[in-house]
């Protein structure tokens, strides 16, 4: 758009011979240049992914069974985003469905937990880790608290 603006001075001085109106090529030239500036300024910096959009992403990756990817996706999310929780949550999920990783699974809803203490289901999550360890006293810990926050819950209705 900046070079059909930029050119048009030149244009019609080549065509008619002559500039057309005082500034004419100033303002073509500004048209460039403010062109050219944009045009830089849109390669240089690429846009950063959303969060949300990453865990949509992966929550279709997950869907359509490739957890992979969708694990891949997240820990992306994780990397870009450190304070979003429900990047670890679903990470963790996933190594939960995946069978051997409850240890991942569990370092995950750790952080979870770290990042969204009042979160009841997280509690949930990783006693559900701990069950499949063989830690059952700290699995009956975590089912213990996800009931407390229950109840602070109901109480606080």
């Amino acid at each position: 758009m900046a070079v059909v603006f930029g050119s048009l001075p030149l244009a019609g001085r080549i065509f008619l011979g002559g500039w057309g109106f005082d500034g004419a090529a100033g303002i073509g030239c500004l048209c460039l240049m403010a062109g050219a500036y944009l045009h830089l300024v849109s390669r240089r910096f690429p846009a950063v992914p959303d969060p949300a959009t990453i865990l949509e992403r992966a929550g279709e990756q997950a869907a359509s069974g490739r957890a992979d990817r969708a694990i891949a996706l997240l820990t992306e999310g994780i990397r870009l985003s450190p304070e979003l929780w429900q990047s670890f949550q679903y990470r963790g999920e996933l190594y939960l469905l995946q069978g051997e990783q409850a240890e991942a699974a569990l370092r995950d809803f750790s952080e979870a937990i770290r990042l969204a203490p009042r979160e009841r289901h997280l509690y949930l999550l990783r006693g559900q880790a701990y069950s499949l360890l063989g830690d059952e006293s700290s699995a009956q810990s975590d089912f213990a608290r996800a009931a407390a926050l229950a109840g602070e819950g109901a109480s606080g209705d």
